[in-house]
């Protein structure tokens, strides 16, 4: 039998983190091996016996009494905290304490601090990424390089060179340290990061990676239930990823991406759009304006519209003006150039797209081309169209964007229109 990957994935960064809170982060790679253990004797067992009616609840209790265990025989709770390890080195508390350790609200707020300890400062972004995946999500280094295209290698050095920085912390980090905001910021950064790389990564396999935007939903979820992080940003972050989610049942069709102009509207999850919504209004009761809020706002706007024709286009391009004063990118800029082009034309499109500066960020970015295309094509130069999608082509990341761009260059034809 196998274990459900999502059921692993959840289960073991709860039993990897509250390990870590028992043992230390010097005893990082016992919680891993113990969390291993644990899934291998679930996989023995439950042949033999039949999946129990609650997994998670099982797994809990096998981790708890092999935590308890390694207590007595080794005292490996001396790298606890310094009063939780008074407690653990005790047997008339010791059993006590695990047990409170193991309850959900416990392993939440323990998820929240593994998750503030792997944005550690001293670690590059580039790592900070992985760590959370491997430790909070039970991703392993393959998994990780496959969804990344990054090599194994190069992941497994980033990973092994952030658990060593995690080891000299010592402890998962205090969430009443003076450094919270500055750490939160770095944890909104990856969770975007995460959900991004789900929805609009590059992978081989498979042109949306849903388990990615899952979790970084989860995870994102436990800011809101620490009132030190719930913040407005925190809320638009949120509001964000679920207007996103909402749209993946009609993202893809057969295999293939669907552009988001073409979408069934029909299948996008109404559930997530409510709660986008909601956790939006719930983020304009902040005073500061983040990244978060804008780009949440603009795929409010897009979920209010039940047609594509009947979207906003000139509140978009107002709400993408904004952003690109608080964080200028070409990616931005592109995006911003499309959405004139909606409202104003394709010329207009064309024009501001030329108009964007540091190009040579652009210049491997397949849909940088793509969009010039679409303008083109619609602008009536079809030939001119197809050598853009063509280039497209050419820089495609995956066999789904790959047959996407193809089909795109073959409706460029002498008289072709727009769709």
């Amino acid at each position: 039998m196998e274990l459900d990957d999502q059921l692993f994935r959840r289960d073991s960064g709860r039993i990897v983190t509250v390990l870590t809170r028992i043992f230390g982060f010097e005893n990082l790679a016992l919680a891993e091996d113990v969390a291993q253990d644990v899934f291998c004797r679930a996989l023995e067992v439950w042949k033999l016996r039949g999946v129990p009616d609650n997994p998670s609840a099982w797994l809990m209790k096998a981790a708890k009494n092999r935590a308890i265990d390694l207590l007595r025989r080794e005292r490996t709770g001396r790298g606890a905290e310094e009063r939780l390890s008074r407690l653990l080195q005790s047997e008339w508390t010791m059993t006590a304490t695990v047990d409170e350790l193991f309850t959900t609200s416990s392993i939440n707020d323990d998820q929240l601090r593994m998750m503030f300890s792997c944005c550690d400062p001293a670690l590059a972004e580039e790592t900070q990424v992985p760590l959370i995946l491997q430790l909070l999500c039970g991703f392993t280094a393959d998994e990780i390089a496959a969804a990344f295209l990054i090599r194994r290698d190069a992941v497994a050095k980033r990973i092994e060179r952030g658990k060593k920085i995690l080891a000299a912390s010592k402890h998962l980090f205090d969430m009443t340290d003076a450094d919270l905001p500055e750490r939160l910021s770095a944890v909104h950064r990856a969770l975007y990061l995460l959900f991004n790389e789900g929805y609009h990564g590059a992978s081989k396999e498979t042109p949306v990676r849903a388990e990615l935007c899952r979790e970084a939903m989860r995870l994102a979820a436990l800011l809101l239930d620490n009132p030190r992080v719930s913040t407005s940003a925190s809320h638009a972050l949120c509001a964000m990823m679920w207007l996103h989610a909402a749209r993946l049942p009609a993202r893809v069709g057969a295999g293939e991406l669907v552009s988001l102009y073409d979408q069934d509207r029909t299948l996008w999850d109404a559930v997530l759009v409510e709660k986008g919504i909601s956790f939006l209004e719930q983020a304009a009761q902040g005073e500061h304006v983040s990244e978060y809020h804008l780009q949440a706002a603009i795929a409010a706007v897009h979920a209010r519209a039940e047609k594509a024709e009947e979207t906003d286009w000139a509140q978009i391009v107002w709400l993408y003006d904004t952003l690109m004063e608080i964080t200028p990118s070409p990616i931005v800029a592109l995006n911003r150039a499309i959405a004139v082009a909606q409202r104003d034309g394709p010329e207009a499109g064309i024009t501001a797209i030329n108009a964007i500066t540091q190009n040579d960020r652009l210049a491997s970015y397949p849909f940088f081309p793509a969009a010039m295309g679409e303008l083109e094509l619609r602008a009536g130069r079809a030939q001119a169209a197809r050598g853009h999608f063509e280039e497209a082509v050419s820089l495609a990341r995956s066999a789904s964007e790959r047959r996407f761009l193809q089909r795109r260059a073959a409706a460029a034809v002498p008289d072709a229109s727009r769709r």
